[in-house]
């Protein structure tokens, strides 16, 4: 079995969990490839210290992992995952997030359950999850055109206000008058969306939701669509510039441009251990059934 890891940083305190990693791998019999600038991360740091450095393949590009690793073990929080997108595109390898950063919805495995974590891929007793992604149809970026949580569109100016008309399937939504907008997957239900009053949504739903930022018309509220639904947002504001987001990829762009989004075509494939499912996450993470009088 071979192994990729990725991440971003490596902070003092993420390093012992690291190196427990690579030697619950090594111990495993597993073949580990690093995400370059994550490994000369971890090179520095132990080099500095006079420790030895886990032998470890490299890679940068994501032709390199293609067909060439079992699964891509993602080390951070959410934000590290939402990273591993561009380098697994549609290549069917999934993914496993451990979490040392903070919240970690998607990143689901703790610095504590690493041991287990492994004797699970090993073994191969784990659930597969398909979550949905959001796609640009219509070339408005060419940098990067998939999001796992949300599609956003901001001012850009803190006081300037949009007007985004949205259109489904070509009839006419609602012209959203405020500090944006959001197109959130199930995945990005608890995300961003959630902190603007949107729902909850179960990862499985074949569904979308079209989410405004603080919107100048109460009435206003959060609306599920079929995910099969082609979304087409037309910006509109005095001030011209405004924030395009997929997920924490941005751009400032200008008003005028129409923006069509759709499902993409293909999944992100996120490993699930036996013993945690969705609900056991949104209790344990939003404290559900907690009584914090006692």
């Amino acid at each position: 079995m071979k192994i990729g890891i990725f991440g971003k940083a490596l902070s003092e305190e993420m390093l012992p969990h690291l190196l427990f990693l690579h030697r619950e791998l090594r111990a495993a019999g597993v073949s580990i490839t690093t995400y370059k600038p994550f490994y000369e991360l971890l090179y520095e740091q132990l080099y500095n210290r006079g420790t030895i450095v886990p032998d470890s393949e490299t890679f940068s590009k994501p032709g390199e992992i293609r067909g060439k690793i079992d699964y891509l073990l993602s080390i951070g929080g959410d934000g590290t995952l939402l990273d591993t997108i561009g380098l697994v595109s549609d290549s069917d390898i999934p993914i496993l997030g451990i979490n040392l950063g903070r919240l970690g919805f998607l990143s689901a495995v703790s610095k504590d359950e690493i041991h287990e974590a492994v004797a699970c891929l090993k073994t191969k007793n784990f659930l597969i999850e398909n979550h949905s992604l959001l796609s640009v149809c219509n070339g408005l970026t060419d940098i990067y055109k998939y999001a796992l949580n949300e599609l956003s569109i901001q001012k850009d100016h803190p006081t300037s206000l949009l007007t985004i008309n949205v259109y489904v399937n070509g009839d006419f939504l609602n012209s959203y008058y405020g500090d944006g907008i959001l197109v959130a997957t199930p995945t990005g239900s608890t995300a961003y969306s959630l902190s603007c009053g949107g729902p909850i949504i179960s990862p499985d739903a074949n569904a979308f939701v079209i989410t405004p930022i603080a919107t100048h018309n109460l009435t206003v509220r959060p609306i599920i669509i079929p995910d099969s639904s082609r979304i087409t947002l037309k910006v509109e504001g005095r001030d011209n510039r405004y924030i395009f987001g997929l997920d924490s990829h941005i751009i400032h762009s200008h008003s005028g441009n129409e923006i069509q989004v759709c499902k993409a075509d293909f999944s992100l494939k996120l490993v699930r251990m036996p013993h945690k499912d969705f609900f056991t996450t949104l209790r344990e993470k939003l404290h559900w059934g907690i009584d914090k009088r006692n």
